[in-house]
């Protein structure tokens, strides 16, 4: 039985299969690989990832806390400098072995396709209903699990499994999420100024800058809001944070129109979400996250977020390119809606 029988405007629902989970990542094959391999001059690497513990508190997102490293423990006693003699009196061995309890997205991340869908009517019948990308169904392709509610008695146990059955985050594992990126660098024209960016500031940066993007490409966008959390050091000031540095704007029609003309196949930002939250006030019913909305739930279009990019961007400059092979995939992790990712670009 198909999933939907009416698409949302603009969008690309069934263009790569009834039954895709990929959206416009599809579009990312071995031409773009070999694009991204023919821009590495230099054998110059460079990790584009925050260190983990970072930003620190949960001053941008209260949902989210820093990841807790702990050792993994046996009978209660934690394997952390654990003498082995005290299982084998003939061992010189010592064993450390830990673990990590994180919010998924809580540093350098991406987001997948089932992190952010709407109430749609995607059967035509006027009744809005709980969908994602290509019509994936909460409740039963990605969970939809109400506060409170008991799931025992609906997988034979006291748990339920978590998780997104479908557009979880490991099959941009599978594919690999490398090729070519392409770098707007929104620092060098406006600092570290608030400067919400539309359709008509990125063609700006980009025309000045000699920057062309193709059908394939990776977006690539510094702001500097990365290198404010560095400079932090895990102590971040929201207040500082939330004026700072340039932003999408996600609800410039224009913008979100060149997203789908250009065939670009993910935005990679060094902010937080990438677009500006809340969004430019409109009327009536709406997405919050008007940018999410299109990239996410219409195009099925990946965005990262909190990527550190200072050093790449130098780098770039200094060379006079803005290319370079990216290198990104995230953890395959069945079901989860996130990932922490390292990203490397290679120049």
């Amino acid at each position: 039985m198909k999933r939907w029988t009416k698409r949302p405007e603009g969008s690309t629902w069934g263009d790569f299969g009834e039954d895709d989970q990929l959206g416009r990542v599809n579009l990312l094959g071995p031409e773009q690989i070999l694009k991204g391999v023919s821009e590495v001059r230099e054998g110059r690497a460079f990790c584009l990832s925050l260190p983990l513990d970072l930003p620190g508190g949960m001053a941008l997102n209260p949902r989210r806390k820093p990841p807790r490293l702990s050792g993994t423990e046996r009978d209660g006693v934690p394997y952390m400098n654990f003498p082995m003699e005290n299982l084998d009196a003939s061992s010189i061995d010592v064993l450390s072995d830990d673990q990590v309890l994180m919010s998924l997205q809580y540093s350098t991340q991406w987001d997948a396709l089932a992190h952010v869908g709407a109430q749609f009517d995607a059967d035509g019948n006027g009744t809005l209903r709980k969908v994602y990308y290509n019509g994936y169904a909460a409740g039963k392709d990605i969970l939809d699990a109400p506060h409170g509610e008991d799931h025992g008695d609906c997988c034979g146990s006291g748990t339920h499994a978590m998780g997104a059955q479908k557009l979880g985050i490991e099959n941009f594992a599978v594919k690999g999420m490398q090729g070519r990126g392409v770098l707007v660098d929104f620092t060098r024209h406006y600092g570290r100024n608030r400067q919400l960016i539309g359709y008509r500031e990125l063609m700006s940066v980009m025309e000045k800058d000699g920057v062309i993007v193709e059908r394939g490409d990776m977006l690539v966008l510094r702001t500097g809001f990365a290198e404010l959390i560095m400079e932090m050091a895990g102590e971040p000031d929201s207040e500082v944070l939330h004026g700072a540095c340039s932003v999408l704007d996600g609800a410039d029609e224009q913008l979100q129109q060149w997203i789908t003309d250009s065939g670009i196949v993910a935005i990679c930002a060094d902010n937080y979400a990438v677009e500006a939250y809340p969004a430019r006030d409109r009327e009536g019913k709406k997405s919050l996250l008007p940018l999410h909305h299109h990239c996410l739930f219409k195009l099925g279009l990946p965005l990262a977020e909190l990527w550190y990019l200072k050093d790449l961007a130098e780098a770039l400059h200094a060379a006079k390119r803005n290319r370079f092979l990216l290198t990104a995939p995230p953890l395959r992790l069945p079901g989860a809606v996130g990932s922490p990712v390292t990203p490397i670009a290679t120049i």
